[in-house]
């Protein structure tokens, strides 16, 4: 990133890193309540969870804009029997101005430091949504978007040496 020096301008050859968040919001949001469908009390299960991460960036058409989405996917089911007690799904998005990151290391700033920002928003929601369902709050921990990041390069990667070469 960008080293600085002590009166807080860049060290000389180095740019100004320049982050801001315009806007953040909730681009969807669903909460599917399976114990109160089924007329279950909640109090009577024991809930298992399962958290799903997928991250997202994108370019926006004014310059040095993106947008940059978490999308989480809440799964609880009751320990007993297996069975779904609710699933909540959020699409979270930020739209951010970045300046001063190199072309190549533009991506893994996207996909790292922007969600970072945005997590303790999203995890709010999550805990709020939760609660206000009749669950116990579901507090997620903190993400390691650096782990997420490269799990996906390592992936790719995987998927690329996999594909079938065709000789002409």
């Amino acid at each position: 990133m960008t080293e600085q020096v002590p009166n807080g301008a860049p060290a000389p050859g180095m740019t100004q890193v320049r982050m801001q968040i315009l806007a953040q919001v909730v681009r969807d949001l669903s909460f599917e309540n399976a114990v109160a469908l089924k007329g279950v009390q909640a109090t009577d299960v024991q809930p298992e969870m399962a958290l799903a991460v997928n991250l997202d960036a994108r370019k926006r058409s004014v310059e040095n804009q993106y947008d940059v989405i978490i999308k989480l996917k809440v799964t609880a089911s009751n320990k007993a029997d297996k069975a779904t007690l609710y699933i909540l799904e959020v699409e979270y998005g930020g739209v951010f101005h970045i300046e001063g990151i190199p072309e190549e290391q533009l991506h893994p700033f996207l996909l790292i430091e922007c969600p970072r920002q945005l997590f303790p928003f999203v995890r709010r929601i999550v805990s709020d949504v939760t609660r206000d369902g009749g669950f116990p709050s579901f507090n997620i921990e903190p993400i390691d978007f650096v782990g997420l990041y490269r799990n996906e390069l390592a992936r790719r990667a995987q998927a690329q040496q996999q594909q079938p070469t065709s000789v002409s």
